[in-house]
């Protein structure tokens, strides 16, 4: 049976809008390697249309301006991708296809076929998901930044009962960042 990963960089009072954190060459190392154990790729419209194209043409190009930057594109170009979209009629990445099905059915197809790991992205998809209790991974980055606004994980979703975690490891990335990973 497949597992659904979930990670997302967040600040300290939970924000996870992506222009809150401090990203570093070893936070970009850190998801470059989470990603090397990844078999596909599941996001919503809008994580997607952020990741592609840029990190794919960051890949051809080897232009991240980082080392840490150009291996983290050229290992998420390699990866299939999935877009759950109503609204998209095409895209054009031939390592990408559109799912319009309900997500949460398509994750437990996905399970139940394969053993694949499916890294799960974004913010509004995965805390539906998280709602359904079909994510069986949790990787928090979690910058030391206080952002005073903006989203946090789970603001619009209600969760039928409260989700225990059990912490497996947690990773010092250096400038006070810290890795956290938990699982079901």
């Amino acid at each position: 049976m497949g597992k659904v990963i979930f990670s997302i960089n967040m600040t300290l009072d939970g924000c996870v809008d992506h222009t809150k954190g401090n990203s570093n060459e070893e936070v970009h190392d850190y998801f470059t390697e989470l990603l090397k154990g990844m078999d596909l790729l599941f996001y919503g419209r809008k994580t997607y249309e952020l990741m592609v194209p840029f990190w794919p043409d960051i890949a051809k190009s080897q232009s991240g301006g980082t080392r840490s930057m150009n291996d983290f594109a050229q290992t998420f170009d390699a990866i299939d991708r999935v877009v759950v979209s109503r609204s998209l009629t095409h895209v054009d990445d031939p390592k990408t296809r559109i799912v319009r099905a309900n997500p949460g059915d398509e994750i437990r197809k996905l399970k139940q076929e394969s053993d694949k790991r499916i890294a799960l992205g974004g913010v509004d998809l995965p805390s539906q998901l998280i709602a359904q209790d079909l994510v069986d991974e949790y990787y928090f980055v979690i910058h030391p930044v206080i952002a005073g606004e903006g989203r946090r994980l789970l603001d619009l979703t209600h969760l039928q009962a409260q989700l225990q975690l059990n912490l497996v490891s947690s990773t010092n990335l250096g400038s006070g960042t810290v890795a956290l990973h938990f699982t079901r």
